[in-house]
């Protein structure tokens, strides 16, 4: 997090990696689980976390949650050790994550297909 919000380095990777997926036509990232976590020393993490949940969302990837948002305070990583809410937040991510994981597996293990992809239509507001 920087500045209330992700950091340039993750913002220009996902921009590029999810818009070079859309365009190529792959979507190598339908339905594939998300989560992200955030970890700032004091505030703006909200923010930083519905920032980058709206790039899963747009590329159609289930975004897997905890009992709270994905975020952790601290400036330093002995600091994050002491945010003792932040770290179960942290385990019940995990395993909310293993949980959906799983159960994907298991469905399409067993027949369950994944949806039919409508070709996306694009408007404009502007009409």
């Amino acid at each position: 997090m920087h500045w209330a919000s992700a950091g340039g380095a993750i913002t220009s990777f996902l921009d590029r990696v999810f818009y070079a997926d859309l365009n190529s036509g792959r979507q190598s990232f339908y339905l594939k689980p998300a989560a992200c976590v955030i970890s700032a020393r004091r505030a703006g993490t909200t923010a930083t976390f519905d920032q980058l949940n709206k790039y899963f969302g747009l590329m159609q990837m289930p975004i897997v949650s905890s009992q709270y948002w994905n975020m952790v305070h601290g400036a330093t990583p002995e600091q994050v050790k002491q945010d003792i809410e932040g770290l179960q937040i942290m385990r019940t991510l995990g395993r909310n994550m293993a949980f959906f994981l799983k159960c994907k597996e298991v469905g399409l293990k067993n027949g369950v297909e994944m949806p039919e992809r409508e070709t996306a239509t694009f408007t404009n507001f502007i009409r």
